[in-house]
């Protein structure tokens, strides 16, 4: 089998290609443009284990008759080649109608001529459910030309692209309608800021108000949205089928998705306000249609609806596309995909991945922090627990602000896995596994990364926690050795192997994770919050000493993360957190300021309690300990304790909105 892939390095080209390489056989020739032989490298690192075996680049330009493909090349190759993929289009509501017509329209008509000069087997047209335009009803997969709207330059040129894939295609065809396309289900991976995307800059300011206000939405029509894996998966298996020429097929969602329960879905994992139902009374807000559709259309307002909308960082051109006047009817799809196991995830079970990739590497605010940039530019960072949670999100922005993260965890597998990413957005990163609970691998990575790099900041983050009451302890005595261990003896084993490399070279910072039960003596936690208050007393002294040597240290009573490290403790589940990102958002701070701690309001109302009054502080921790039981795998049981649940159900309600 061999096949010919148009558009691979763009996003759900890319993806259909990881798809290719590991669920089928054969080369796999990508038309590229020469300045994308680089980006096609590093896709290359990863995809599955092989690629670099079976992927063929072969240089061609959209803009040119048969995609400028060398006329020997195709000589060579005619009759060969089994399956034409052509996802190479623009994919941009901003666009302007010429740059649209160069690269959907011309672009397929040059790839259907390839197609046919190469006697494929098949020609593959991903086209968009933009066909459809305006159509006021159901639009099925059967249906193409039905005289329906299209209000934009895109649509006009996804419905032409279309037609002449269905007219001038001299081979068998098929073709795919994708509704708005997202970020992977599983790892919330995106490209850009596009569609719904561009709300979650307002979700995150929706973030700084308290969760019990209400914030009173109108309806806002339906939209429809499928995470990139499904596609690429479905038009894997769509594209293999037999018996399914000359059609076309909705990858769709089966229901259109309000719009308003959407931007919720995202608030939620973004622990926002919600927004309500609209005002009693208020009717329904069609974006399409009346003298509200016609202003958000009109393009003598622009200049007014760019004004409006400026301070959200919605584009005026996207706002009227972000719901749809048609429902797709997907029918032939899912009867094409069924016992496949190509299922389409529901939105709810991915949102907090999309939000949480969003926060990551797309959120605007982690390129514009100029503070930060001034703190980290041409500074080397070496961050431990680096391959995921908090460690994850300050590499990412270390590197997005001209830092130079070292990444220190046990598993190198994932440290070169965010070492890709980093350099994808354009960062330097470099790689260093290591079991931060051996001394000797401590010391010999002390060594290396003094002898490679001059290591200014040392940001020790690597923890691990235990949630167990004394009474289930009293026969485990290692629990407190291990965190001891981790948390303590090997934090200042490296802090003591670096420390004399920074102070030979004028000074450097040492920021140590520590925790808001060091403020707060939360019960269950004697083996955990004793390791960190280790560190703190450890910190306050050497720091003293260090201080002539221009060596400053940062301690962070950091309160509860949403990172693996919480995950097994259910108890958890319904608490009020920050995300790792908001927690990275504290250590950049730190490296900016230098300060000696940063706190949180509960963490310091705890400690000034336990000072004043320590009786009270200890009645009120002992209510908390008979009230929140120890967790099943802290008792050993399978089963979770359904008064717990009931409990936390009860507190969470108490402190939505609490960001500690």
């Amino acid at each position: 089998m061999a096949y010919l892939v148009t558009g691979a390095t763009g996003f759900i080209g890319r993806h259909l290609v990881a798809t290719l390489l590991e669920k089928r056989e054969g080369e796999i020739f990508l038309v590229v443009r020469d300045a994308s032989q680089p980006k096609v490298d590093r896709l290359i690192e990863g995809w599955p284990e092989g690629a670099e075996e079976r992927i063929r680049v072969i240089v061609g330009d959209l803009e040119s008759p048969a995609m400028g493909v060398e006329p020997g090349w195709i000589d060579e190759h005619r009759g060969q080649i089994d399956h034409v993929f052509h996802l190479a289009a623009i994919y941009d509501m901003t666009a302007d109608e010429a740059r649209n017509e160069a690269l959907n329209v011309e672009g397929t008509r040059h790839a259907v001529e390839l197609a046919n000069v190469l006697e494929a087997g098949r020609f593959h047209h991903v086209s968009s459910v933009a066909v459809a335009g305006d159509y006021d009803g159901v639009f099925r997969e059967d249906m193409f030309d039905e005289g329906q709207p299209l209000p934009s330059p895109y649509h006009r040129t996804k419905f032409a692209s279309e037609r002449i894939a269905r007219g001038e295609t001299l081979i068998p065809w098929r073709i795919y309608r994708p509704s708005i396309v997202v970020g992977h289900s599983e790892t919330g991976e995106m490209d850009k800021v596009d569609g719904p995307y561009y709300t979650f800059g307002l979700i995150k300011a929706m973030r700084k108000l308290p969760g019990f206000i209400p914030l009173m939405a109108p309806d806002m029509g339906a939209t429809n949205i499928v995470p990139v894996d499904y596609v690429a998966n479905a038009l894997d298996h769509i594209g293999h089928a037999e018996g399914l020429d000359q059609q076309a097929f909705h990858l769709t969602a089966p229901r259109p998705q309000p719009l308003v329960e959407v931007i919720n879905l995202v608030a939620r994992a973004a622990r926002a306000p919600r927004l309500s139902l609209r005002p009693p009374g208020m009717p329904p807000v069609d974006v399409h249609k009346g003298v509200l559709g016609a202003a958000l259309r009109a393009p003598a307002l622009a200049p007014l609806r760019r004004i409006l909308l400026s301070p959200t960082g919605i584009p005026d051109e996207v706002l009227p596309h972000m719901s749809f006047v048609p429902v797709f009817d997907a029918r032939r799809a899912e009867q094409a995909l069924n016992g496949s196991g190509v299922t389409l995830p529901r939105l709810r079970e991915y949102a907090a991945n999309l939000w949480d990739f969003w926060e990551r590497n797309l959120d605007p605010a982690l390129h514009n922090d100029t503070r930060l940039r001034e703190a980290v530019v041409g500074r080397t960072v070496l961050i431990t627990g680096a391959s995921s949670g908090i460690g994850e999100a300050t590499a990412l922005k270390v590197a997005l602000a001209g830092g130079t993260p070292l990444l220190v965890a046990r598993t190198r597998s994932k440290l070169e896995a965010l070492k890709r990413l980093i350099e994808a957005h354009g960062g330097t990163a470099y790689v260093y596994p290591c079991d931060l609970n051996d001394m000797e691998a401590i010391d010999e990575l002390a060594k290396t990364v003094t002898r490679e790099h001059r290591v200014d900041v040392v940001i020790n983050n690597a923890g691990r926690s235990i949630r167990r009451s004394l009474k289930l302890s009293l026969n485990r005595f290692h629990d407190f050795e291990r965190t001891m261990q981790l948390n303590y003896f090997g934090a200042i084993r490296l802090v003591m192997g670096v420390v004399p490399h920074m102070v030979e070279h004028g000074g450097g910072h040492i920021v140590n994770i520590s925790s808001i039960g060091a403020q707060t003596w939360p019960p269950r936690f004697s083996a955990y919050v004793a390791s960190k208050t280790a560190l703190d007393a450890w910190t306050r002294i050497v720091a003293a000493e260090l201080l002539g040597a221009n060596v400053t240290f940062t301690t962070i009573h950091m309160p509860l993360v949403r990172t693996p490290m919480i995950a097994p403790t259910k108890l958890y589940d319904r608490m009020p957190t920050i995300t790792p990102v908001e927690a990275a958002d504290m250590v950049a701070e730190a490296m900016i300021s230098h300060p000696k701690q940063i706190n949180t309001l509960l963490g310091t109302a705890g400690e000034v309690l336990y000072a004043v009054a320590p009786q009270v502080s200890d009645f009120i921790l002992n209510m908390g300990f008979r009230v929140f039981p120890d967790s099943a795998a802290a008792r050993g049981t399978e089963n979770p304790d359904e008064r717990a649940g009931v409990e936390m159900r009860v507190l969470a309600a108490l402190t939505r909105g609490m960001h500690w």
